[in-house]
Order: structure tokens, then C-alpha cells, then sequence
């Protein structure tokens, strides 16, 4: 006969099981939606056979292609509307074009503030103050971390998986703003820079963007909207520093960043 002290034992080391099966399948999840931003992609140049490694940042894990360096270049689908917000058209254009805004993210890895140009990206920072009067990116992670090819952190989706979006898209703006593209047809997104994420495809920017901590070469088909203030932008590299769990160049970052609270003001 099982005594009591027997039965619970078992019934601890079943739960533990049962919890650590839950965990590797989480971690497969995870690591498969993490590729929000594609793996690097070599293009070899015909000049003079150098490589350029450049990717997509997507709003949405889903990849075709190979993951390999010489593999077809990615596309993801249209990003799905997100837990906090049904499917809503575009908010109404109510920010004052001719003034710039600050988005202040407060975060467990320090305070980063970012400076907007609404002449310049109208659209683009009316959604971000639309859905920071909202709440919506309040408790969100920032789920991805490169630090290799490009390097960047992307947050923006209250799913913390890559998936979310706010059930509209909006225009893609200033994308001159950078400068013409070399022949390796990228620019530079200097240390700084915060632009926003896509599919892949023009006009599908939603709620997702990343941070610039170290000059990155990308194709010109991101909106440039902001510029982190010094004091981010250093605790954004302390993130990097830390790296990616698992000890990966690409995907959750070691360090986890969680936004507490999102605020965009008029300066």
C-alpha cells in the first residue's frame, strides 16, 4: 500500500515532469517565433565579391526561405491584431505636424527616451501616441535581440513573441531620410536610430520598432521615426552586452526588457 508521504512524492515528481515538458515546448515556441527578424542573408557583391549581410525586421515569426547565409531573401505575413486590440483602422490624425514629441519608455533595464519629428513622420508618431494614451505597450517585452549582421532590439508587441500588432498598419515615411542606397543597395541606420518594423512589404508598419545600438546596414524600407536620447541608448548596448539567452546571435535577449510604461508628450 502507497502511504500518504509516497503518494505526494510521486505527485510532486509528476508535476515537475509535466512543468519541465511545459518549458522545452515554450523554449521550441519561442525560439521559432523569435525569428521576427531574419537571419542574416549574404548577398555577394559583384564587384568585387564582398558580403554584405542585411535582414528583414518583421512584425511576425513566420519565415520562408532558408536560414542559411545564401538562402531566399524572407517574407513574413501580415501581422495578426494583438490581445490588447481588435482589428480598428488607422486613429485619426490628431498630432501637431510641426512639433516634435518624446515617447518615454520607462524600463526595468533603465529609462529611454525618445525624440519623434511629427513633420516628418506624421502617421507614424500619431499611432505611437494613439496607442501610448492607451496603455497598449505597458508590461510588454522587448522580445528580440541581434548581435550579429545587424544590431538591434525590437520591442513593440504587448505579446512579447513577435506576432502582435495593433490591427492596423500604417505608411511607411522619411525612408530618404538616411540617404541614398549604396550599391549594396542598404544604408546606414546609425547607433540611435529607432525605425520601424514590417512585413516585409511597404505600408505594414503597426506597433513594432527597434533601437539602434551600434551602426547597422539595412535596406532603406524602414521608417526612421526617432533618436534615443544618450542615457537609452547606453542602457540599450547594456542590454546587448548581456547578449541573447542561450548564448545565440539572434533572438530573446538574455537581459530581459519589460517597458512598464509607454508616454508620448509634446515637447
Amino acid at each position: 500500500m502507497v502511504s500518504s508521504d509516497q503518494r505526494r512524492r510521486q505527485l510532486a515528481r509528476e508535476k515537475y515532469v509535466r512543468q519541465q515538458q511545459r518549458r522545452e515546448e515554450k523554449r521550441r515556441k519561442d525560439k521559432r517565433r523569435n525569428t521576427v527578424v531574419a537571419a542574416a542573408l549574404a548577398v555577394v557583391l559583384a564587384s568585387g565579391g564582398a558580403v554584405y549581410a542585411s535582414v528583414a525586421l518583421s512584425d511576425d515569426g513566420t519565415k520562408k526561405g532558408s536560414d542559411s547565409a545564401a538562402g531566399d531573401a524572407p517574407t513574413t505575413p501580415a501581422p495578426s491584431p494583438s490581445e490588447k486590440e481588435s482589428e480598428s483602422p488607422e486613429p485619426e490624425l490628431t498630432v501637431d505636424r510641426k512639433a516634435s514629441y518624446d515617447m518615454a519608455l520607462k524600463t526595468n533595464a533603465g529609462d529611454i527616451t525618445i525624440t519623434m519629428d511629427a513633420a516628418k513622420t506624421p502617421r507614424t508618431v500619431n499611432s505611437f501616441k494613439h496607442l501610448a494614451d492607451k496603455k497598449y505597450f505597458d508590461g510588454s517585452k522587448c522580445h528580440r535581440l541581434t548581435t550579429q549582421g545587424i544590431f538591434v532590439l525590437q520591442c513593440g508587441d504587448p505579446q512579447g513573441t513577435g506576432t502582435g500588432g495593433p490591427g492596423y498598419t500604417i505608411p511607411d515615411e522619411n525612408l530618404d531620410a538616411l540617404g541614398k542606397a549604396g550599391a549594396d543597395g542598404a544604408v546606414t541606420f546609425p547607433a540611435g536610430t529607432v525605425a520601424m518594423a514590417n512585413t516585409g512589404q511597404p505600408g505594414t508598419g503597426g506597433s513594432q520598432f527597434f533601437l539602434v545600438y551600434k551602426d547597422t546596414r539595412l535596406p532603406p524600407t524602414y521608417t526612421p521615426f526617432g533618436k534615443i536620447d544618450a542615457a537609452g541608448l547606453k542602457a540599450v548596448q547594456e542590454v546587448a552586452k548581456a547578449g541573447v539567452e542561450g548564448g545565440a546571435k539572434d533572438g530573446a535577449p538574455k537581459k530581459a526588457v519589460t517597458v512598464e510604461k509607454a508616454t508620448v508628450t509634446k515637447k
